[in-house]
């Protein structure tokens, strides 16, 4: 009989390639340029950044994925009302180029829609491709008669229980009901700003 011998396994980058943690203070210049890479810099012009503006995401549900000490990944989830049922909006999604072959936006999602459910929320709406989202359970099935604060395409507005019958009788305009920003001195600096007068 033949022992069997114990040989010593290296953990290298590949077997754990990235980290998803809570969002930090820190990570607020890569994620700005993820995010301008990924939808471009026009991206604040769209529909659903109208439920983000001036708002905070859902408190524990802002989220970066980190390789080798590079932000490569964030998600956002934010409090609203879709048609006067609460719920939450998900985005955006951004993942770097050189990491989607890792499965750094799937792993992304089940961590943020697990959390979300972790913390007692009902629901998960988002704006985006129905098959590529249909893998996490996302469907148009209950978001027919919601609407969004701009124009959209109704194939992809999509929702997700993460508790049954969560979104039965949403209908009508998704509006944000999440905590406000506080307002920040540039903007009120820029405001009373004073123009010299012509002699």
């Amino acid at each position: 009989m033949t022992a069997l011998r114990k040989t010593p396994v290296a953990l290298i980058s590949v077997a754990a390639p990235f980290v998803i943690r809570a969002e930090r203070a820190s990570d607020v210049v890569a994620r700005e340029a993820l995010l301008d890479a990924c939808f471009g810099v026009n991206r604040h012009m769209r529909t659903c950044q109208r439920l983000r503006d001036g708002r905070a995401p859902a408190e524990g549900l802002a989220l970066s994925v980190v390789r080798k000490g590079n932000l490569v990944g964030t998600v956002r989830l934010w409090h609203v009302s879709a048609g006067g049922v609460p719920a939450l909006v998900l985005g955006p999604l951004a993942v770097d180029s050189s990491c989607r072959q890792l499965g750094v936006g799937a792993a992304l999602m089940n961590h943020a829609l697990a959390a979300a459910k972790a913390l007692g929320h009902g629901a998960v709406i988002l704006l985006g491709d129905a098959p590529y989202y249909a893998r996490f359970g996302f469907s148009s099935r209950k978001t027919g008669e919601l609407s969004l604060p701009g124009p959209f395409e109704r194939e992809r507005l999509l929702g997700l229980e993460l508790r049954d019958g969560a979104l039965d009788g949403a209908s009508g305009m998704i509006v944000a009901d999440g905590a406000l920003l506080p307002k920040t001195g540039t903007a009120r600096a820029k405001k009373t700003r004073l123009v010299p007068r012509a002699a």
